[in-house]
């Protein structure tokens, strides 16, 4: 049976979707953007600025289902420019220990939801 998990601290979703599933013991977290959930607006600034807006977002959907960062299993990363790849790397390497990080991956796409630089989705399990 699913659940579904949300997050006054994460920004409230902006179509037909939950913040996140969860289902037995995994938990499917929507994309993120960089939206402040205090004024559901597009963070502006740098790529540095909007990664760390996203994966605060995640990680208040993964307190809400009760679950950290050492228990995502899977990461992916979607951004508007892949020569960004080194500057979300460092922001994203500040959340996560190098020895039990997920698995991921990024990709380049042609453009995201409110021309945002990046979108990032997880996958936790307990």
């Amino acid at each position: 049976m699913k659940q579904i998990i949300f997050s006054d601290n994460a920004p409230s979703p902006i179509g037909h979707y939950s913040q996140a599933v969860k289902h037995g013991q995994m938990l499917y977290i929507s994309g993120q953007l960089a939206i402040d959930p205090a004024t559901n607006k597009l963070v502006s600034g740098s790529v540095s600025s909007e990664t760390r807006r996203v994966i605060d977002n995640i990680k208040a959907i993964l307190e809400a289902a009760g679950m950290t960062f050492e228990n995502v299993v899977y990461a992916t990363v979607l951004l508007r420019d892949i020569n960004d790849f080194e500057k979300v790397n460092k922001v994203y390497s500040e959340y996560f220990n190098q020895e039990t990080a997920p698995a991921r991956v990024a990709y380049q796409v042609a453009c995201l939801p409110k021309n945002a630089s990046i979108e990032i989705t997880m996958v936790a399990g307990e």
